[in-house]
């Protein structure tokens, strides 16, 4: 059974950081890329952060350029995003999917909120 579980998510001040994790079961995490993806009520859904399934190749999207990192831990299945100097824009549902970023995946977790308020 795959499962794909995110966490981390919560209220965070403007400025503040979260770490957001996904973990996974029922595949083999390390044959795939993954991508964080977040969408936002009534917002399109964005690409965030999408890395290779060795990590070799990330790309971001321009809007957390700077202030995110993907990172993935091919040993626990695990995948992560690390956000920092978070703004108000960046609050939404996010959530990992299992694909790079084309948004064609057929994979993904619940997904986690992040609400950036003062």
């Amino acid at each position: 059974q795959v499962r794909m579980v995110e966490s981390g998510g919560g209220l965070a001040q403007p400025g503040g950081s979260l770490t957001l994790s996904c973990v996974v079961s029922g595949f083999t995490f390390s044959d795939y890329a993954m991508t964080w993806y977040r969408q936002a009520p009534g917002k399109l859904r964005d690409m965030v952060a999408a890395i290779s399934p060795t990590g070799y190749n990330i790309k971001y999207a321009d809007s957390v350029k700077g202030r995110f990192t993907i990172y993935r831990d091919n040993f626990r299945n695990t995948l992560s995003l690390q956000m920092n100097s978070l703004k108000s824009e960046d609050t939404a549902l996010y959530y990992c999917a299992r694909d790079y970023g084309s948004g064609t995946y057929s994979l993904r977790g619940q997904g986690t909120q992040v609400t950036v308020s003062s």
